[in-house]
């Protein structure tokens, strides 16, 4: 049987690392980090995952500080918002949660917040270090796929490793952090031919394409370690619900390892949320002691 990669038990140790880490900086500095979150709009899964963020900011220590806008925000309203906390020294991260109402432009916003506060990993400056290796905020599912994947392997180097779905937010990101592990990555998406066969050549499998159960399990060669990102909700027969993901996690019992749906990508991502926030504190004491 595949040894299932435990996010929640790794997330879990994250968030308690980085609770210790907010805690020195507390103390060495007189104040804590903190992030901001703007919510736009009634969006009912908005609001899970923002009600989720802040829980966990309060659990680690971190300042989370609530902007709750109305559906009818202006983009100019909502821009001069992030203007003023890019200004403001209390706070270390800002986080726009998407969607964003039609009104809104999501690539004004996101080019809007200061790349060295960005903990989301998307302005434009960070994605340019991350494709040229220069440092920046990684985007948080790609940094907890790759923590992932390191808890099962040591050397990556000439491994093949194939990423489905080419998103900014997670296929890209990701397939540039195992490029930086010299892996040989080929990313694929919706109009890849032979998707099947080209998966079955991967020693990694980072499948993030939003489609139940797309991989089976003769896709996955054995001794592979797959990383799942997809979760959907799906209804059997019944009536009755369940979430699965991208990946037939019942079929894949030759594969080395595996991350089970749930519990295996998605508690890292707020984990590597806190991370990422801890470190743009850390840069913002680093860049004041070197100016003083």
């Amino acid at each position: 049987m595949a040894a299932v990669i435990d996010g929640s038990a790794m997330a879990r140790a994250l968030q308690d690392r980085t609770a210790r880490e907010v805690e020195d900086i507390t103390v060495r500095t007189g104040i804590a980090p903190g992030l901001a979150v703007i919510l736009v709009g009634d969006d009912p899964a908005s609001e899970v995952y923002v009600r989720r963020k802040v829980a966990e900011c309060d659990r680690a220590g971190i300042r989370s500080i609530k902007h709750r806008l109305p559906e009818t925000t202006t983009q100019s309203e909502l821009l001069d918002l992030i203007a003023a906390l890019n200004a403001d020294t209390g706070v270390h991260g800002v986080l726009v949660q998407l969607p964003l109402p039609h009104q809104i432009s999501p690539a004004r916003v996101l080019d809007a917040i200061d790349p060295a506060k960005d903990v989301d990993g998307f302005h434009p400056v960070n994605v340019g270090r991350l494709s040229t290796g220069t440092g920046g905020l990684v985007p948080c599912t790609p940094l907890g796929c790759m923590m992932l994947l390191d808890s099962v392997i040591e050397t990556y180097r000439g491994l093949n490793a194939v990423v489905i779905g080419k998103s900014n937010i997670v296929g890209k990101p990701v397939a540039l952090l195992l490029l930086e592990r010299e892996c040989t990555v080929t990313v694929t998406h919706i109009a890849t031919r032979g998707l099947a066969d080209i998966v079955r050549t991967a020693d990694i499998v980072v499948a993030a394409a939003g489609s139940p159960r797309l991989v089976r399990g003769d896709w996955v060669k054995p001794g592979a370690v797959v990383i799942d990102v997809g979760i959907t909700r799906i209804t059997e027969k019944g009536g009755r619900t369940r979430l699965v993901g991208d990946v037939a996690f019942d079929e894949i019992g030759h594969a080395r390892a595996a991350t089970p749906v749930p519990g295996g990508v998605g508690p890292m991502t707020i984990a590597c949320l806190l991370s990422n926030t801890v470190r743009a504190a850390v840069n913002h004491e680093r860049t004041e002691t070197a100016a003083a």
